[in-house]
């Protein structure tokens, strides 16, 4: 159904356009080269929808917790959705609106985070109030990321895929056949826009599809630990950590090293840098068609960096050492890949031969 959904999207564009197409093309975070519909989120909540009288039929365990999120997780894409529309909801109150999705899952789901294996937090998430905050922080901050993420054809939906695959894994693996098909259900839906999106980009996430995403990320793992005592709490933060690092990363980079305040967007995030930095086979053809394939081979090398972290924590998934260790592991690679790409030094594997055009002297004596 989000296949079909998506596509119906994607061929109203002429309706809807003036509300729904993303004009803008010069903005420091935009890389596409036409105006396409920035609302794939309703393809995505769609199917999930569709599909709940499937999972209420197969599981009603499942079905019920498939409602309480859609439910629950309306504040945080009618958010999004509306800042899609009309480009006038700031980045505080679509956070605000996460944060009132995740505490309503608390509520309403008990989805709450109350173990950690981190000295002294553990003691924080002991009492009810706190082990709600540090949800709701948790889950706000995760569907942030994705956010932040969204930039590139398939980047945010493959990396959720990813994300979504490892926990369904686990699941299973601890005989929770609830979580593991409600993430089943999930890598569907997003499957169902990632058709469209990569690599021909006929239409994005946009803020609703990105904040619902992480956040239905972000609520499976916590649901997977509430429901499961023998994973490690540690695992979710492993999974999630690439979207986590490179949104703490930029607050950082321009909080202390540019002095900008930490919401100003840019375009030298480690996706913008790869694209602008690595893809130098592309550079030169400024046509449509060369544009939008640079845009789309930029996202199999964070797809790559995503599986960094999530094939650990799915192997490793009741082991909270090893998973911060992998979490530390993560981090050195992530900034040393950084630094080394922002002075132009990145890694041969990275580097794809530039195709120059054949002199025309030469071509002239060929064809001679």
């Amino acid at each position: 159904m989000s296949l079909a959904v998506t596509l119906m999207v994607i061929r109203s564009a002429k309706t809807h356009g003036r509300f729904s197409l993303d004009h803008d093309l010069s903005g420091p975070q935009k890389f596409h080269s036409f105006a396409v519909p920035r609302v794939g989120g309703i393809g995505i909540v769609a199917g999930l929808a569709c599909a709940l009288p499937a999972l209420w039929a197969m599981n009603p365990a499942a079905g019920r917790i498939a409602a309480g999120l859609l439910l629950c997780g309306l504040p945080a894409v009618g958010a999004g959705l509306v800042e899609d529309l009309t480009k006038r909801v700031s980045p505080r109150l679509r956070l605000l609106a996460t944060a009132l999705s995740a505490a309503l899952t608390v509520w309403f789901l008990d989805a709450a985070i109350t173990r950690t294996d981190i000295p002294g937090l553990d003691w924080v998430v002991g009492f009810g109030p706190g082990a709600a905050l540090l949800t709701v922080f948790a889950v706000a901050g995760i569907a942030n990321s994705v956010n932040i993420i969204d930039g590139f054809n398939g980047l945010a939906s493959m990396c959720v895929v990813i994300m979504l695959a490892s926990v369904a894994y686990v699941a299973f693996q601890v005989g929770d056949p609830v979580i593991g098909t409600l993430a089943l259900a999930g890598i569907g839906a997003v499957l169902g826009f990632f058709v469209w999106n990569f690599p021909a980009g006929l239409i994005f996430l946009g803020d609703g599809g990105a904040y619902f995403l992480g956040f239905f990320v972000a609520e499976l793992s916590i649901l997977l630990l509430v429901r499961n005592p023998e994973v490690s709490p540690l695992f979710p933060l492993l999974v999630c950590v690439y979207p986590v690092f490179e949104t703490l990363f930029s607050i950082y980079r321009r909080r202390f090293l540019r002095a900008v305040p930490p919401s100003m967007p840019d375009g030298i995030h480690l996706h913008s840098l790869i694209y602008r930095r690595v893809m130098r086979w592309a550079v030169g053809d400024k046509g449509a068609k060369a544009l939008t394939r640079r845009n789309s081979m930029t996202s199999p090398y964070l797809w790559l960096l995503c599986m960094f972290s999530v094939i650990p924590a799915t192997l490793f998934w009741d082991n909270s050492l090893l998973m911060a260790v992998f979490l530390a592991l993560f981090g050195f690679t992530y900034v040393g890949l950084y630094w080394r790409i922002v002075r132009f030094k990145a890694p041969r594997w990275m580097h794809r031969p530039v195709s120059r055009p054949m002199p025309l002297q030469e071509r002239d004596n060929r064809s001679a």
